[in-house]
């Protein structure tokens, strides 16, 4: 009997990171949604991924009124918030983790702990490529 794959709610518009994200998520077994839109990444919370990352810089997701959103509603406060953001945006890394965020960091430590981050959340070692 396998485990019911983990989901990663994806809130970005970033190729680049959206790639990296469903292909990590993928060795892990994990399934990812990506999402733009504060109104559709409201919807898909409801949904209780294991995880939501969150690209700070998304303006039209409102990367902050979500955090706040999850942290404050009890069905969904124990869902785990990664955002992102460069490592210049102190004052928006700040404002991420007062709303609640569980982890901000710069993007690219962001891109390089991807695997690490994963598989704290993940149900399943990740696949080795043959």
């Amino acid at each position: 009997m396998s485990a019911q794959a983990k989901k990663v709610l994806a809130v970005m518009t970033d190729l680049f990171f959206s790639a990296k994200v469903m292909d990590t998520a993928k060795r892990f077994g994990m399934t990812v949604e990506i999402v733009r839109d504060h109104d559709v990444a409201l919807e898909k919370i409801r949904e209780k991924p294991s995880v939501v990352v969150l690209d700070l810089n998304c303006d039209a997701a409102d990367p902050i009124g979500l955090i706040q959103a999850i942290k404050s509603n009890p069905e969904t406060r124990r869902i785990s918030t990664i955002g992102f953001v460069s490592h210049v945006q102190t004052e928006l890394k700040l404002k991420a983790q007062q709303s609640g965020c569980d982890m901000v960091v710069a993007r690219s430590v962001f891109a390089q702990n991807l695997p690490d981050i994963f598989r704290r959340h993940a149900t399943i070692q990740p696949s080795r490529a043959i």
